[in-house]
């Protein structure tokens, strides 16, 4: 029997965000902890965040992603990705809007590591010239 370990309210997001990974207790879980991680090496000084009603948020002088986590995909939405550079074309969905970009893992998809860290540092440098 799997354990399931529900977020509480009073738990910090970081808290939530484990509770939620080690719940998944599949390829989601292990996806979304991977990204996680990649964004805690690319910006050392993220900021965690646990908004509506369950989904992962990362900020740095604003918001970088969030991580939904669907049946079949672990989305990675980029509030500003529209503006965002990604020459290895990690961006796979939600491209037609003016403002958002998302990266659609599906189980067993690999991930650029160098690309994304990289879109990761844009993004946080994005939010920073943006707050000038």
């Amino acid at each position: 029997m799997k354990k399931t370990s529900n977020p509480k309210r009073d738990d910090s997001p970081s808290q939530r965000i484990d509770a939620r990974i080690q719940e998944l207790g599949d390829w989601r879980g292990e996806t979304l902890s991977r990204v996680r991680t990649l964004i805690k090496q690319a910006v050392p000084a993220v900021v965690e965040e646990w908004k509506w009603r369950g989904v992962p948020v990362w900020y740095h002088d604003g918001m970088i992603c969030t991580g939904e986590t669907y049946k079949s995909v672990v989305k990675l939405t980029f509030a500003k990705g529209a503006q965002l550079q990604d020459p290895k074309r990690l961006f796979n969905a939600s491209l037609e809007g003016n403002a958002r970009r998302a990266i659609d893992l599906h189980e067993g998809d690999a991930i650029d590591e160098t690309a994304f860290k990289a879109l990761i540092r844009e993004a946080v440098a994005l939010n920073a010239a943006s707050r000038r």
